[in-house]
């Protein structure tokens, strides 16, 4: 038996650049770890099946599933023989900006490796990883990166300031290739070099200021609630306010533990879903 643990990521940034020729965008974002996480448990089969486990409703258990695909991947490339079964403990919600899925997958790549004493290192299998999903590739380094590219491109960064996270998810599904079908891309100025900058300089005030997501304009038209959301995040006193990903998760940033426990306590009667977790980084 393996453990792994898979922590959800929010963007600090997420500048969208271009349409590349093979339908992707161009993507520029900085991502860090929170403490919010799924944790996963790995024990080899007998056979050469894939079992999926979860108590969760909402987690598919078949071929549907980032995690079922990892094993799948890693069972052809590495030639292993017998199966695994995966028993998902899930924490972090679902659909909501904060790749949840990509964490599990991630976590899966890292496992089936430690589990089969495959040896194989952490760039190997994220350039693996990003055959199944953009994303995939930060969740299998976790910490703080710059992602390019479409997201498979890890430039890792230092953590940056200790700061608590208040998440706020509203009961909407959002369609991450529905947004970005909408998305009119490179028409804002570029964040994530500032950003990254503002993390190496430890600078607080700076990180605050250079909070940005393209998508986030995209979302808040088509859901007013993810609005309505982040400007109650300001208003209840959070130092910085932003969606994660294409959403619908909103988190606000404080310094501080008893402005993080004031703005959990704001939110809590805004939304049903909320979390309060600290920068992992």
């Amino acid at each position: 038996m393996h453990y792994e643990i898979a922590p959800a990521k929010i963007n600090l940034t997420l500048d969208t650049l271009y349409k590349r020729d093979d339908g992707y965008h161009e993507v520029s974002m900085v991502m860090t770890t929170v403490d919010l996480n799924d944790n996963l448990s790995f024990e080899k089969r007998r056979d050469r099946k894939i079992i999926i486990e979860s108590d969760h409703q909402f987690v598919p258990t078949d071929r549907r599933n980032l995690a079922y695909q990892a094993a799948q991947l890693m069972m052809r490339r590495y030639k292993i023989k017998t199966g695994v079964t995966i028993n998902i403990d899930k924490h972090i919600p679902i659909a909501a900006g904060l790749a949840g899925g990509s964490a599990d997958a991630a976590a899966t790549f890292r496992g089936m490796n430690a589990l089969y004493n495959l040896g194989v290192g952490l760039d190997e299998l994220a350039a693996l990883s990003s055959e199944l999903g953009s994303d995939i590739p930060f969740c299998v380094y976790g910490g703080t990166a710059l992602a390019t590219g479409r997201g498979e491109i890890i430039e890792r960064l230092p953590r940056p300031p200790h700061a608590w996270v208040v998440l706020a998810k509203p009961s909407v599904s959002v369609s991450t290739k529905t947004i970005y079908g909408a998305l009119k891309p490179g028409k804002n100025k570029p964040a994530s070099e500032l950003m990254k900058k503002a993390i190496i300089d430890e600078d607080y005030e700076q990180i605050l200021g250079t909070l940005k997501n393209d998508l986030e304009e995209v979302t808040v038209k088509k859901y007013p609630q993810v609005r309505k959301l982040l400007d109650n995040m300001k208003e209840s006193g959070a130092d910085g306010a932003l969606m994660s990903g294409s959403g619908p998760t909103v988190f606000g940033i404080v310094r501080k533990e008893r402005q993080s426990i004031h703005l959990y306590n704001a939110m809590k009667g805004c939304c049903a879903e909320v979390y309060r977790i600290r920068l992992l980084g």
